[in-house]
């Protein structure tokens, strides 16, 4: 069975660092580009860094960018989401997903359960 677990999210205070982990099983990350998505309260699911599998290309957008930092351990089926200099505004539950496209949440197989991250001022 399919299963990503998220993981690494808590409370830190503005301009502190974060890892998130998202541990898959059940399948090969070799097959799918994984993404992380977030979603604050009243606020649409958005897109925040996506990396393939395959080549190793990454994609941030462009309010995380210079910040967060997406990489994959293959052997471990395991992807990570270093968030550093961290803003209020990225409060958020932070999910994962393993996408057929890049950066595809209509092609994604599986989602997480999520991980909060909440960023104080």
């Amino acid at each position: 069975e399919v299963q990503l677990v998220e993981s690494g999210g808590g409370l830190v205070q503005a301009g502190g660092s974060l890892r998130l982990s998202c541990a898959a099983s059940g399948f090969t990350f070799d097959d799918y580009a994984i993404g992380w998505f977030r979603q604050a309260p009243g606020k649409e699911r958005e897109g925040v860094s996506c990396i393939s599998s395959s080549d190793g290309s990454t994609y941030y957008a462009d309010s995380v960018k210079g910040r967060f930092t997406i990489s994959s351990d293959n052997a471990k089926n395991t992807v990570y989401l270093q968030m550093n200099s961290l803003k209020p505004e990225d409060t958020a539950v932070y999910y994962c997903a393993a996408t057929l496209l890049m950066c595809s949440p209509q092609t994604a197989g599986s989602w997480g359960q999520g991980t909060q991250v909440t960023v104080s001022s």
